[in-house]
């Protein structure tokens, strides 16, 4: 009880003021995600709407802000190109209630914890990323090339920025995010700016969300059509939520249940494909305007989605009148602050093969526009790199008795793949020797190929009619030993001379 009075009433005021901000930044945003998607705004302004609310009820990220996004908009695009704009849509609404479920599932057998794999230096080229992307997802709206942009563009987006950063010096009562959005649209609707507002982006929808399915046929061919594109959102979406809140646990020193938000992203996406709203997670802008602005609880995502509708549906004329540069100078804010600057300094200072790890996951993640394939990247560069540095930490030294007929090695640090080749080229089979010592107290055997060549070292010296005693073997890599391990198994020798 202690925690759900917290989480949604321990910081009121400010998850209020941070909800209305969010909400103002969302729509445009679900705007552009629809037209990306290919289908009419109202499909991405219901999905945040849907999303934003059943995520901080049933999430386990308070404060974190889930709606529809860009990562999963693009995957839906497919739909739309093959099918058209009336069967693609419905096809995206199932896609996204199969990914849902998906999630749900994925959230019950705690895949979560393959989080535990993605190093620090993925995660900050995930952020790194993701604040290039969002600033590259402004330049659109600062082409010059384009006819809607002017100077006074750039003056307000200037204008904006300036309210952002210098207003805090005076007060702090009133996020500044929110008084850009409102001097701004003030100063445009006072002076009739010629410059481009949020009603240029596509229509807000006038009707509140109602329940519908699918008008698809419910069959295998069906299936087989939506379940890649189920697939792909889920993992995608599970991915940029998980990290988006490992982010803001760092943020705010707090800690989230990652198995509860995959749960909750699974139900948001659920219910939304039922009322018409496309697929979506968590939002890293959005959520970074939120704790900026105070935000820490349930209640502001909770306010965001209801502030939006609220926005879209009885307050359209006014949202529709907002200037475009106060979201943008926002945004450019979020771009500025999500960055980590220190890393850039830590190129420096950090090893090599770190830096390397993060360069490539933001060089991925910007090139292809998609967090998933940047972050898989990163996560196999800093296996490979573990992998090799594991395999330096290994050695084998080796002492002669006094009468020469007998050698003891010591093998020390992890046997595995990558120094399988090292272990076997660390004894001498050309010695002629009584027995053979293998003292592997201070080192473990993990897999397969440590194992065959565990096997190939012992078969060898018996080929010689060396007498081989295995020492300090502990428990887990004798375990593996005994059940793939041949070297003791009837004919093995044979198998050797053999070849």
């Amino acid at each position: 009880m202690t925690n759900f009075r917290q989480d949604w009433f321990g910081n009121i005021r400010n998850d209020l003021l941070a909800g209305l901000v969010v909400a103002l930044a969302l729509i445009p945003e679900a705007i552009a995600f629809s037209i990306i998607a290919g289908v009419d705004p109202k499909v991405g302004l219901y999905a945040s709407f849907s999303i934003a609310v059943i995520t901080s009820i049933f999430g386990g990220r308070p404060g974190m802000i889930s709606a529809a996004t860009a990562a999963t908009a693009v995957l839906m695009k497919p739909l739309v190109d093959e099918y058209g704009a009336i069967l693609g849509l419905q096809y995206i609404l199932a896609a996204t209630v199969l990914a849902g479920i998906l999630q749900i599932i994925a959230g019950l057998l705690k895949l979560d914890k393959v989080m535990r794999f993605v190093s620090r230096s993925v995660m900050t080229g995930f952020v790194n990323a993701l604040a290039i992307l969002i600033f590259i997802a402004q330049l659109p709206e600062l082409d010059l090339r384009d006819e809607a942009v002017t100077w006074l563009t750039f003056v307000l987006v200037g204008a904006g920025l300036a309210i952002i950063y210098l207003l805090p010096y005076l007060t702090k009562a009133v996020p500044s995010p929110l008084i850009t959005i409102v001097v701004l649209t003030g100063l445009s609707m006072y002076f009739g700016f010629e410059v481009r507002q949020v009603e240029d982006m596509g229509d807000l929808p006038s009707t509140l969300p109602f329940f519908l399915l699918p008008d698809i046929p419910l069959t295998f061919e069906t299936l087989q059509i939506i379940f890649p594109v189920a697939a792909a959102i889920a993992i995608v979406g599970l991915l940029e939520s998980l990290m988006t809140a490992s982010l803001i646990d760092d943020l705010t020193d707090t800690e989230s249940d990652k198995k509860l938000e995959c749960v909750g992203q699974g139900l948001a996406n659920t219910a939304t494909g039922f009322i018409g709203g496309m697929a979506g997670c968590a939002m890293i802008g959005q959520s970074m305007i939120n704790v900026k602005s105070g935000g820490r609880g349930r209640l502001s995502c909770f306010v965001a989605g209801v502030f939006l509708l609220f926005l879209i549906i009885v307050l359209g004329d006014w949202v529709k009148q907002i200037p475009m540069p106060a979201l943008v100078a926002i945004m450019i804010m979020v771009s500025i602050g999500t960055f980590s600057w220190s890393s850039l300094k830590d190129m420096f200072e950090h090893p090599g093969s770190s830096t390397v790890v993060m360069l490539a996951t933001v060089a991925v993640t910007v090139y292809t526009h998609n967090l998933a394939y940047g972050v898989l990247t990163g996560v196999l560069l800093s296996g490979i790199f573990f992998a090799g540095k594991i395999a330096q930490i290994f050695r084998v030294t080796s002492t002669l008795s006094a009468d020469g007929r007998k050698r003891t090695y010591v093998v020390e640090g992890q046997v595995f793949f990558a120094s399988a080749e090292a272990f076997t080229a660390s004894f001498d089979f050309h010695e002629s020797l009584e027995e053979v010592v293998i003292d592997v107290s201070r080192a473990h055997i993990w897999d397969i190929s440590s194992v065959a060549a565990f096997d190939m070292v012992v078969l060898k010296f018996r080929r010689d009619g060396s007498k081989v005693e295995v020492i300090g073997m502990n428990e887990a890599s004798e375990t593996i030993v005994d059940k793939l391990g041949v070297a003791d198994k009837p004919g093995a020798l044979d198998d050797l001379i053999g070849h």
